[in-house]
């Protein structure tokens, strides 16, 4: 069986708040929370939060939520805390951002076809078409082996063309950036979280290369659709604007 949780954290140091805005009428924690819902593949949903308002207000919509810790560094440690605190036994659990308010369940249940019992940790990429994109240290970019393994994460842009001007690398290489939802096995998700923060993880500042840089194996599948998240203001109003 498959978890499905859905981190929401009140302080956010560009965003506090962010999961209780309104989007078109509903929070942003709501509409994660039903996208998720539409998953096929997904047994049950939870949000894990570390905040009574959001708490409170999961409930008023008939959501499932279980109180954390404030003081988890990550995502994935509040997961493994909330999985921790369900009765029922579950063989991987899908770590779902909170401020992803368009996420699809076909995404989702992409993602969770990954799952056969062997795989580790899986997570999803996109193909990058524009140089925005590709040359912005926001975006993390993927690097994938022909078994369909993460190679490496990174802010740069990798890999580098070389002999070739910036103009032209979308047109000899295919990168793809990272699409930041995580699949783990429930054992795996436990060493994850005892993990020390690695030099790598410090240099990019992505906690995902602390799992590749002590040995764990990262599956990726392809979506071919965009995400938009909410990192400020100004991308709720981007995203409000669009609806």
């Amino acid at each position: 069986m498959i978890l499905g949780i859905i981190p929401a954290r009140y302080a956010s140091t560009r965003f506090p708040g962010k999961p209780l805005a309104d989007i078109g009428g509903k929070s942003m924690i709501q509409r994660v929370y039903e996208q998720v819902k539409k998953s096929k593949l997904i047994a049950d949903v939870i949000v894990a939060t570390d905040n009574q308002q959001i708490m409170n207000h999961v409930t008023q919509f008939g959501g499932r939520v279980r109180m954390t810790k404030e003081s988890h560094a990550s995502g994935t440690d509040r997961c493994y805390e909330a999985l921790t605190l369900q009765k029922a036994q579950f063989d991987y659990v899908i770590n779902i951002q909170g401020d992803e308010p368009f996420i699809q369940p076909e995404q989702i249940d992409l993602l969770a076809g990954l799952l056969d019992g062997n795989t580790e940790i899986a997570t999803l990429v996109k193909k990058i078409e524009d140089a925005e994109q590709l040359f912005n240290a926001n975006v993390v970019k993927a690097v994938v082996a022909s078994n369909g393994e993460a190679l490496y994460f990174s802010r740069s842009t990798v890999p580098h063309i070389r002999n070739t001007a910036e103009t032209e690398w979308l047109n000899k290489h295919t990168f793809y950036k990272h699409i930041g939802m995580y699949a783990y096995r429930t054992d795996v998700l436990k060493k994850l979280t005892a993990l020390p923060v690695s030099p790598l993880e410090k240099a990019e500042s992505l906690e995902q290369l602390r799992w590749l840089e002590n040995g764990f194996r990262i599956k990726v599948a392809e979506t071919k659709t965009e995400t938009i998240g909410i990192d400020t203001p100004e991308d709720l109003q981007r995203a409000v604007a669009n609806l």
